[in-house]
C-alpha cells in the first residue's frame, strides 16, 4: 500500500489516491442509476495507480476487474472508452476475465458506432487465449481491411500481441495484411458516435502496422522478406506501394537487416536503402543515412551521400533533426573519423546550441576528429559548458578526452589540466570514476605526465567522498609511487588517509605504505614506513591492525616480500582450472598430489585484461573450427591459455585417450599443411602428454562431387625422431565441404629425454564419386593417397611460456617457461653481437631444475 503526495503543477493531482481508498469507493459501479462522471474519474484513478507503480493483488484486481464489467450496460461512449482501457490494464492480474468475452464481442459488430470497435478490438486479444481464437477469426480479418482507419489499426497491433500464443492462426491473415499495405484510401470516424466523415488518406499508420505484421508473419523465410521488400520498395520497376514515412522507415530497417544476414543481396539493398536518401520526408532520409552508416566493414565512398544528408541535417532549424544526425556521426566517428571531418566546420557551430544535449555530441565528436592543431581551442569550449550538463553527458565527453590523451600524447598537460579541474566539480560517482580512469590511462600510457598526474590524484583522494575511488587511487600509489624520482612525498598523502578516513580506505593505505617500505632502496624510507606501520597496530578495526602486523613482518623478511609484494605474476586461471579438471578426473592419479608448479603463470596485468575482455572458451573453439576449415574466419583471439583449455576439453571426450593423463601443453594455432585452395584442407595441432605425443589433423573436403571415408595420416618419422606410433584414429566418413578430425599417437621411447624429429605426411582414404541426383556416395570407391607438408615436432612443442619475477639471482634472464612431462622451470638467457665480417655471435645461458630441460632448449639452438 502506497500513497501519493499532490502535485499542484502537473494537473493530475486529484488522481494521488491510496490504493485502499480507491477499492472502497468501487461501489459506484454497483449505484443505481449509474453516474457515468463519478465512474469516469475512478476509473481514471485506478489507470493512474497502475502506471504509477501500485500493484493490485490478483483478488482485489479481480472485484475491480468484474465491477468495471458492470458498466457496459450504459451507453456513455466517453465511460465506454474508459471500461475498455481499464479492463485491458487488469486483464494480466485478474482471474476469469474470459467471462467478459461476450460483452466485447457486442462492441465489434459492423452494424455499430465506430468509435467502440476499436476499443472492443483491442481488448479482446488481452482476456482471449490461444483456443479462442480461431473462433474470432473472421472478425480480425475484417477489421484488418476496414476503411476505417482505426479499426484497421487496431487490429493490426492486436495481431502482434497475439501471435505469440497463435502463430498458425496469424500465419493465415498474410493476405489481409498485404491488402490493408496496399490500401491507399480510408474513412476516419469522429468521436463519440457523430457519424464519419469520409475522407481520402494515405492510411500511413495503417501501412506501417500492417507492414510490421507482414514481416512478423514470414520472418522465418528470407527468401519471401527480401521479395516483400523488393516490391514494396519499387526496387527494378515493382511499383512501390509505401507512402507512409513510418512504414518506409521500418522498411529501411528490414533491408539494412537482411543485408546483414544474406551476403547475396547486399549489394541490392544498399542500392535500395541508398536510394531513400533523396527521399522527400526527412524521417526516410535520416532513416537511411543511418542504416548505411551502421552497416559492417562500409568504405568511404559508400559513407559520402549518407555523411552529406547528415551534415545538412545539421543546419536544419529543428533540434530533432540535430539531434539525430550528431549523434549518428558521433557513434561514425569512433570508427570512421575521417570520412566525419567534411563536418567539422558545422559541428563547431553547435557547440554553443540551446540544446545541451546537441552541444555534447558535438563537442565529443570534435575531440575524435579534430586535429593537435585543433585540441586547445576544444578544451576552452569544453570548459565554459561542463558544468551546465547533467553527470552523463559529462561521463560521455571525458571518454572521449580520454581517447584524445592516447591519440595526441604532447597535448597531455593541457588535458591533465582539464581533468583535474573536473575532478574538484560537483558530480556523482560515475561521472568521478571516468575521470579517474582517465588519468590512469595517462599514467600507464604517457610516461612525461605521471609525476603530475599522481600530484593531482593525491589532491583528489584528500576531499574524495567515494571510498571505492579512494581505494584505488590508494593502490596505485602504492604501485607508482616507490618508482617516481621523489617517493617520500607521497607518503603523507597516503598515512593522511590513515588518519582521516574509514576503516576500508585505512587498510588500503596500510597496504599502500607497506610498498615504498619494501619496494624503495633509501633505507629512511624502510625506517619512517615502520614507524607509521606500528601505530596502526592500535587501529580499532582488525583488518587494518591485521594489515599493519602482516606487513611488518614482510618489511623484516626479504624472501616473503619476494613473494607476496615484488612477484608480479599469477596462475592463469584457464590452466589452473584444467589441469585441477584433468587430475580429479583422473582416478589412477589420486594418490599423488596436485603439481601446482607445473600450472604456467602470467603476470597480473595479463590477468587482469583477460578478465576485462570476459572472453570464453567458445572463441577458442570458433578459432579451432576456423583452422580445420581453412576458412579466415574474423573472430576475436584467444588467449593461449584458453586455447589450451578448449584442447583438453576436446581431448578428454576422445576414449582412447583416457589413460594418458592431463594434456600438457598443445600447439596455440594449427600449423597449415596445405594450401587453402586446394582440394584438401590439412591442418595439424600437436597435444604433448607426459609419456604421449598426439598429432590432431582438422582435414576439410572442399570437391564437391567426392566422398571420402576411412580418412588417415600417415605419418613417417626421421631416424632421430625417439618416438613409436601407437595407433591412428581415423575420420570415417567425410562428405563434401564437410570437417573431420583424424588423430596418430606415439609414444616418446625414453620419458626423461625429449623426442624431436620432422615427420613426412600423407593424407590416405577411399574415394567415392556422388550421385548428383540423390545426393549420395556411390557403393564403390577407390583408394586413394594425397601429399601434405612436412611437421616438426622441436623444443618450443614442449615448453609452456611461463611469467616469472626475475629477481637478483635472475635479473639477467630474459625467457622463462615450464619443461612438459618434469622437466620443471627453465630460464634462458640469449646475448647477440654484430662482428662486420664474421656475422652474428650468440652466447646461450640456460638455467633448469633438470638436466635433460637445460640440453632440450640448447638443442633448439645448436
Amino acid at each position: 500500500m502506497s500513497s501519493y503526495k499532490k502535485d499542484e503543477e502537473s494537473g493530475v493531482g486529484s488522481f494521488f489516491q491510496d490504493k485502499t481508498t480507491v477499492i472502497q469507493e468501487a461501489r459506484v459501479f454497483n449505484e443505481t442509476p449509474i453516474s457515468p462522471r463519478k465512474c469516469r474519474i475512478l476509473l481514471t484513478k485506478i489507470v493512474y495507480l497502475l502506471y504509477v507503480g501500485e500493484t493490485f493483488g490478483t483478488q482485489e484486481a479481480t472485484t475491480l476487474f468484474f465491477g468495471v464489467t458492470k458498466l457496459f450496460q450504459h451507453k456513455d461512449s466517453a465511460l465506454r472508452q474508459m471500461v475498455y482501457l481499464v479492463i485491458k490494464e487488469l486483464s494480466n492480474i485478474a482471474e476469469d476475465v474470459i467471462m467478459v468475452t461476450s460483452s466485447i464481442m457486442k462492441d465489434m459488430q459492423p452494424n455499430l458506432e465506430v468509435i467502440y470497435r476499436p476499443n472492443a478490438i483491442r481488448a479482446l486479444c488481452r482476456v482471449i487465449d490461444g483456443s479462442m481464437i480461431v473462433g474470432v477469426e473472421r472478425f480480425f480479418k475484417a477489421a484488418i481491411v476496414d476503411r476505417n482507419t482505426s479499426i484497421s489499426s487496431a487490429a493490426l497491433v492486436s495481431s502482434y500481441h497475439l501471435h505469440p500464443i497463435a502463430r498458425d492462426v496469424i500465419k493465415r491473415w498474410a493476405n489481409e495484411a498485404a491488402e490493408a499495405v496496399q490500401n491507399k484510401g480510408g474513412a476516419y470516424g469522429t468521436a463519440y458516435g457523430q457519424g464519419y466523415q469520409a475522407v481520402q488518406s494515405s492510411s500511413s499508420i495503417v501501412q506501417y502496422h500492417a507492414l510490421g505484421l507482414l514481416y512478423l508473419i514470414r520472418q522465418g523465410d528470407r527468401m519471401a522478406v527480401t521479395k516483400m521488400i523488393h516490391q514494396l520498395s519499387g526496387a527494378k520497376g515493382a511499383g512501390g506501394t509505401l507512402r507512409s514515412p513510418f512504414a518506409i522507415c521500418m522498411l529501411i530497417r528490414f533491408a539494412a537487416k537482411v543485408m546483414e544476414e544474406d551476403p547475396n543481396v547486399q549489394r541490392a539493398m544498399y542500392e535500395l536503402i541508398e536510394g531513400y536518401l533523396k527521399h522527400k520526408s526527412d524521417m526516410v532520409n535520416y532513416e537511411a543515412a543511418r542504416a548505411i552508416c551502421d552497416m559492417k566493414n562500409v568504405g568511404a565512398a559508400e559513407l559520402n551521400r549518407p555523411i552529406a544528408v547528415l551534415q545538412l541535417f545539421l543546419s536544419s532549424p529543428k533540434s530533432t533533426l540535430k539531434f539525430a544526425a550528431i549523434r549518428t556521426l558521433a557513434k561514425l566517428a569512433q570508427t570512421h573519423p575521417n570520412a566525419v571531418q567534411a563536418c567539422n566546420l558545422d559541428m563547431e557551430k553547435l557547440i554553443n546550441d540551446d540544446n545541451r544535449s546537441i552541444a555534447t555530441f558535438a563537442i565529443t565528436t570534435l575531440l575524435k576528429t579534430g586535429n593537435e592543431a585543433s585540441v586547445d581551442r576544444l578544451m576552452k569550449q569544453i570548459s565554459a559548458f561542463m558544468s551546465e550538463i547533467s553527470d552523463e553527458f559529462k561521463v560521455i565527453v571525458v571518454h572521449a578526452i580520454r581517447a584524445l590523451c592516447l591519440k595526441f600524447p604532447a597535448k597531455q598537460t593541457v588535458m591533465l589540466n582539464f581533468l583535474s579541474g573536473v575532478l574538484r566539480d560537483e558530480g556523482g560517482y560515475d561521472f568521478k570514476r571516468a575521470v579517474v580512469e582517465a588519468i590512469f590511462d595517462m599514467i600507464k600510457f604517457i610516461s612525461d605526465s605521471k609525476e603530475a598526474a599522481l600530484a593531482q590524484l593525491c589532491e583528489f583522494i584528500e576531499d574524495c567522498e567515494f571510498t571505492k575511488l579512494s581505494v584505488r587511487i590508494l593502490h596505485l600509489l602504492g604501485v607508482e609511487g616507490p618508482k617516481a624520482p621523489q617517493p617520500s612525498k607521497y607518503i603523507r598523502y597516503i598515512y593522511n588517509r590513515v588518519i582521516l578516513e574509514n576503516a576500508i580506505v585505512r587498510a588500503a593505505a596500510v597496504s599502500s605504505l607497506a610498498k615504498f617500505g619494501i619496494n624503495v632502496a633509501d633505507g629512511s624510507v624502510k625506517r619512517s614506513i615502520k614507524v607509521l606501520l606500528t601505530r596502526c597496530l592500535d587501529d580499532v578495526d582488525d583488518e587494518v591492525r591485521d594489515r599493519a602486523a602482516f606487513n611488518l613482518k614482510l618489511l623484516q623478511d626479504e624472501p616473503l616480500a619476494n613473494v607476496f609484494v615484488r612477484d608480479d605474476s599469477t596462475f592463469s586461471l584457464d590452466a589452473l582450472e584444467s589441469r585441477l579438471a584433468s587430475y580429479i578426473a583422473d582416478t589412477t592419479a589420486t594418490d599423488q598430489p596436485f603439481d601446482l608448479a607445473a600450472v604456467p603463470k602470467v603476470s597480473k596485468e595479463q590477468a587482469l585484461e583477460v578478465a576485462r575482455g570476459s572472453r570464453k572458451d567458445d572463441l577458442a573453439s570458433a578459432a579451432m573450427s576456423s583452422g580445420a576449415s581453412g576458412a579466415g574466419a574474423d573472430v576475436a583471439a584467444p588467449t593461449a591459455s584458453e586455447t589450451q583449455s578448449a584442447y583438453a576439453k576436446q581431448l578428454a571426450e576422445v576414449p582412447e585417450f583416457a589413460d594418458y593423463g592431463a594434456v600438457l601443453k598443445s600447439s596455440a594455432k594449427p600449423i597449415e599443411l596445405t594450401e587453402r585452395e586446394t582440394e584438401y584442407v590439412v591442418s595439424a595441432v600437436k597435444h604433448v602428454f607426459s609419456e604421449h605425443v598426439v598429432f590432431q589433423f582438422n582435414v576439410r573436403n572442399t570437391v564437391d562431387a567426392v566422398h571420402l571415408e576411412n580418412v588417415v595420416v600417415v605419418m613417417q618419422p626421421s631416424e632421430d625422431a625417439e618416438l613409436t606410433e601407437d595407433f591412428i584414429i581415423p575420420a570415417s566418413s567425410l562428405g563434401p565441404n564437410l570437417d573431420g578430425v583424424v588423430y596418430v599417437s606415439f609414444t616418446r621411447n625414453s620419458p626423461s629425454e625429449y623426442a624431436t624429429g620432422s615427420f613426412v605426411n600423407t593424407l590416405k582414404f577411399v574415394s567415392k564419386e556422388v550421385d548428383p541426383e540423390s545426393g549420395e556416395p556411390e557403393e564403390d570407391g577407390y583408394d586413394d593417397e594425397y601429399q601434405v607438408e612436412e611437421l616438426d615436432l622441436g623444443a618450443g612443442d614442449y615448453i609452456v611460456p611461463s611469467y616469472a619475477a626475475i629477481y637478483k639471482a635472475f635479473k639477467a634472464f630474459k625467457v622463462s617457461g615450464l619443461v612438459c612431462g618434469g622437466g620443471g622451470k627453465v630460464l634462458a638467457r640469449a646475448r647477440m653481437t654484430y662482428q662486420s665480417g664474421k656475422g652474428v655471435t650468440m652466447e646461450l645461458t640456460v638455467r633448469a631444475e633438470n638436466e635433460g630441460a637445460a640440453q632440450l632448449v640448447l638443442n633448439a639452438i645448436a
